[in-house]
């Protein structure tokens, strides 16, 4: 599963990368301006943009790719990152669904079901059983600890029956 989202996200990490920086290029070159902005900057920020996004999905790529060669959950700043890749991944979907269609929103919820996937795969622990009989959590019957003797005091009672008083609780008020 990881290797698969590893290969999904450094595909998107390249085609984001392009997509960004052929707008770039496609501004510039038509000197487009949008509400009086300046042609020259729109490009270069989307050209910035290309290479920030591109790195950024390059990098999530890395922490599936670490996912997938140590068999282990993502920790840390590695679980923040494929969490808001998640999220990115939603809400580009959202936003291809009303500009580009159909297609651009089921290719971006299948990547966002690959990456909640990931996450939620290796969110439990394995059992290997390889644990020796002793240890704790190696299965089968709790040994039980040996009951403390009880302290007893007499009450008085004609039977001659005595009162634990170690297992009271004291109640404490409700209001100041």
């Amino acid at each position: 599963m990881a290797w698969i989202v590893t290969v999904v996200l450094l595909a998107e990490a390249v085609g984001v990368a392009a997509v960004n920086w052929l707008l770039g290029v496609v501004v510039g070159n038509q000197r487009m301006s949008l509400a009086g902005l300046d042609p020259d900057v729109m490009a270069t920020s989307s050209k910035v943009g290309a290479v920030v996004f591109g790195l950024y999905f390059a990098f999530c790529a890395l922490v599936a790719l670490l996912v997938a060669v140590r068999d282990r959950a993502p920790a840390g700043l590695g679980r923040v990152l494929l969490i808001s890749a998640a999220v990115v991944n939603g809400l580009l979907g959202a936003v291809a669904w009303g500009l580009v269609g159909t297609g651009a929103f089921l290719a971006m919820m299948a990547v966002l079901a690959l990456l909640v996937l990931l996450l939620v795969t290796y969110d439990r622990p394995r059992d290997t059983g390889a644990r020796p009989a002793g240890t704790p959590g190696a299965g089968g019957a709790p040994e039980a600890a040996p009951e403390p003797e009880p302290t007893s005091t007499p009450t008085g009672d004609p039977q001659g029956r005595t009162a634990d008083t170690r297992n009271i609780t004291r109640t404490a008020p409700t209001t100041p």
